[in-house]
């Protein structure tokens, strides 16, 4: 039996498949758990199951010191320190695969919202009413349909992004770590070097992991490259752009307009965004459906569930540490 720690609410089918393995649970009844609450939670626990939002760093490893396994219910995994879990053995664990098409649809929600200004003509009609039909209205918005995207990333989620976009007839442009020629002639796509993708795009989408590499990715010359036409969206992390340099650029009108899912300093949104109304804001819900918050937690489980039992798991993070000290 294993003493699991769960650092925010999840479903009551999940607990109970845990629980029906023979194992202890405790879960912290609210979404975001405190530090002390954490540093409590995990004293004693061989397991920690965690959202993204709980940061797992040296101090919360280090005050676990039975902790074996920490499943992550995210792909990314930047808010654990993997150098220390490394150091400590401790299994890995994220949700790769389940969220992917799920995201993909919230690209193109803030793609379509940002380009035809729904949400800002929405506050509008709430306040001053229905302004009547006008064939000029001050308002006019951005086709998709038949415009140029440019993904930054071409993972699992920027390749199902390209899918989406052949239904919009878009010309889509891609740059990644590598180029990736067989799934070319699948999604239609074209390799293209970082500078080229941001002066030809019409739609920016930031699709890549947050690493070293790609903290910053986009900044000042970034935007200067772009179209004044151009829209970024990011449903990456937050630090891939410098928010800063964001805010310039939407105030002086070197971009169209940004549409962000993910923001630099989370929880925390820049104050300059939010008084914009070229910018499309949402509270990280890039996999906030029901079914697929589910597909999250139960293999988040699944993958918990085989490595208490000594079988590796499939969405193993650092396979390097395994069979570690289970």
């Amino acid at each position: 039996m294993a003493r699991i720690f769960i650092s925010c609410r999840i479903f009551p089918e999940t607990i109970e498949r845990l629980t029906r393995a023979g194992h202890e649970v405790e879960m912290y009844p609210g979404d975001v758990v405190s530090r002390e609450e954490l540093l409590r939670g995990v004293a004693d626990a061989e397991v920690l199951i965690v959202p993204l939002s709980t940061k797992v760093d040296r101090e919360v490893l280090a005050a676990a010191p039975e902790l074996k396994i920490v499943a992550n219910l995210g792909v990314g995994v930047d808010n654990i320190d993997l150098q220390e879990a490394n150091a400590r053995k401790v299994v890995v664990l994220n949700t790769p695969g389940v969220l992917t098409e799920t995201v993909a649809d919230l690209t193109f929600a803030l793609m379509l919202a940002v380009a035809r200004r729904v949400v800002e003509l929405d506050k509008r009609l709430r306040v001053e009413g229905f302004p009547g039909w006008s064939f000029m209205p001050p308002y006019l918005g951005r086709d998709v349909w038949g415009a140029t995207l440019g993904i930054v990333g071409l993972g699992r989620i920027g390749a199902a992004v390209a899918r989406r976009a052949k239904c919009f007839s878009m010309k889509v442009l891609y740059h990644s770590r590598t180029p990736k020629p067989d799934l070319e002639p699948e999604l239609g796509c074209r390799y293209v070097p970082l500078e080229e993708l941001l002066r030809e795009s019409d739609f920016v989408v930031l699709c890549v992991p947050l690493t070293p590499e790609t903290y910053h990715l986009i900044g000042e010359r970034e935007f200067s490259l772009m179209k004044r036409s151009a829209y970024l969206v990011n449903i990456a992390r937050g630090p891939v752009v410098e928010e800063g340099a964001l805010v310039r650029a939407l105030k002086d009108g070197r971009i169209a307009g940004a549409a962000l899912d993910v923001f630099e300093r989370e929880p925390e949104v820049h104050p300059e965004l939010l008084e914009l109304d070229n910018v499309v804001l949402t509270p990280h819900i890039g996999s906030a459906t029901l079914d697929t918050r589910r597909r999250m937690a139960s293999l988040a489980v699944a993958g918990v569930l085989a490595a208490l039992r000594g079988e590796r798991p499939g969405n193993l993070v650092n396979p390097n540490v395994w069979p570690s000290k289970l």
